[in-house]
């Protein structure tokens, strides 16, 4: 069995047959084991078992967020064939236009989920981002992509990249500007992120534009290598396989490229696999050959740093001040 690879990720190898997990420390933190345990365990194929497996995976997503007061929802926008192409677009329902014209910057956020479930519209990805920053004036893109077992981690990185490229191109009509965006995910959707950061020219070869930076909420693969020859869950055995260049090509640390654009990780204290250790390394690796980047340790779990993101504190204050740091607008809708 061989992973469709993008061709700018000249390493991408064969994957051998992929094995099915519960993934259970994961997914502890963010209250989903059972329920992804029942998933797996269900009947592939047709009949009653799909059936079990659709509703399932329809819970693991999640509640819907709701939508704030003074915001607008623009569902379901496609970027490609496939039904999980899709983008959710969150705008000020009566923008205020700035006083030099400035069209709104953006923030586009990738859902986690173990690179096999989850979804653009749950709550815990978007409702405390988009009541805080989308009030401010910004706007909010969050996205699907497709997942396993059906498509590779290597493609799913094309879809995000593809994503980013129509989001962009659509910008003007959105009151946006496709050149002030802010790349940001969590979990798997950091993972994606942050390498879509680190080697732009998978997203450029797709019609992306530059961007301003990229905000990585919790990844624990920043360097996949490293991580994949250590004790660690199932779970990254059926994203990741065991080709090691399959791993580099997908390793944000072995892909970053000088000129890339600044980075922060945000990384949780409360973890067993200490994703600070491999962020922090990434950071070193990053600041070593002239890049920036910076580390923002949090002692929440892993769901946490997604769910309370928009809240006011300390935590939110400190990803606000590096999003403002990457532009002028964007610290002036950001009250800086």
């Amino acid at each position: 069995m061989h992973h469709p690879c993008p061709a700018s990720l000249s390493h991408c190898g064969p994957m051998p047959l992929l094995r099915r997990s519960a993934a259970a420390l994961l997914l502890a933190a963010t209250g989903l084991a059972p329920l992804t345990a029942a998933y797996a365990q269900a009947p592939a194929g047709p009949g009653p078992g799909a059936r079990l497996r659709e509703h399932l995976a329809t819970r693991l997503q999640g509640p819907a967020a709701a939508l704030p007061a003074g915001v607008r929802l623009l569902a379901d926008q496609p970027y490609g064939p496939d039904p999980r192409q899709r983008m959710d677009v969150y705008l000020p329902a009566h923008p205020a236009p700035a006083a030099d014209g400035a069209r709104a910057p953006v923030i586009f956020m990738v859902h986690g989920g173990g690179w096999r479930h989850g979804g653009k519209a749950m709550g815990r990805v978007v409702e405390n981002k988009v009541a805080r920053w989308v009030g401010r004036g910004l706007v909010l893109v969050s996205v699907d992509y497709r997942l396993l077992p059906e498509t590779p981690v290597a493609q799913q990185v094309q879809d995000v990249a593809l994503a980013l490229a129509h989001a962009q191109q659509q910008a003007a009509a959105w009151g946006a500007d496709a050149q002030r965006f802010i790349l940001m995910g969590h979990s798997a959707g950091a993972h994606l992120v942050a390498l879509i950061n680190a080697r732009p020219a998978l997203a450029r070869s797709l019609g992306a534009s530059p961007w301003l930076g990229a905000v990585a909420l919790d990844s624990a693969v920043l360097d996949l290598p490293t991580f994949m020859r250590a004790p660690h869950l199932r779970l990254y055995d059926e994203a990741f396989g065991s080709d090691p260049a399959y791993w580099q090509a997908l390793s944000p640390y072995h892909q970053w490229t000088p000129g890339a654009a600044p980075l922060q990780l945000v990384c949780s204290t409360e973890r067993r696999d200490q994703p600070c250790l491999q962020a922090q390394a990434l950071a070193r690796h990053v600041r070593s050959q002239g890049g920036r980047a910076e580390v923002l340790p949090q002692p929440l779990t892993h769901g946490e740093i997604n769910a309370r993101l928009g809240l006011e504190g300390n935590y939110t204050q400190a990803v606000e001040d590096f999003m403002a740091s990457l532009d002028a607008q964007v610290a002036q809708r950001l009250g800086r």
